[in-house]
């Protein structure tokens, strides 16, 4: 009786011989998908440890070019007719001069109202001339 209780529980050797087939193709298919995490894990990492080097290195040539333009440009005679401002202390000291109503020309002087088409900046025109109105004709108070 107990041997039959034991072969009625016991799976039939198909299934048995199935689910270790089963078993062992789903370790096979693990260890490979491991391995392939792995490599596209380290594939990942070289690529931004490469695109974070471009980035640093377009960034620092952007930082000397940005500071080689400025040095010419404060260096040019007529900087601050042109829309900036030559130096920081003309700037303080005009600034210390109030007279009522011209702040806005005083705004007009930081600004660049020298149009630039450039896909990468913003459009700014509209900001651009809601300064120059302002400049013209201030606001009553």
């Amino acid at each position: 009786a107990i041997a039959k209780a034991d072969r009625l529980t016991q799976e039939p050797e198909s299934i048995r011989k199935w689910r270790e087939e089963q078993k062992k193709r789903l370790e096979e298919l693990d260890a490979a998908s491991k391995v392939t995490e792995q490599e596209w894990r380290e594939k990942a990492k070289k690529d931004l440890e490469e695109w974070n080097l471009r980035q640093n290195e377009q960034m620092e040539k952007n930082r000397a070019n940005n500071r080689i333009a400025d040095k010419a440009f404060y260096q040019q005679p007529d900087a601050d007719v042109i829309g900036y401002v030559a130096s920081e202390e003309a700037f303080l000291k005009e600034s210390k001069e109030e007279t009522p109503g011209s702040e806005w020309e005083k705004v007009a002087q930081l600004c660049d109202f020298n149009p630039k088409s450039s896909k990468q900046s913003k459009d700014v025109s509209r900001m651009r001339s809601v300064l120059i109105s302002l400049k013209q004709t201030p606001l009553s108070r």
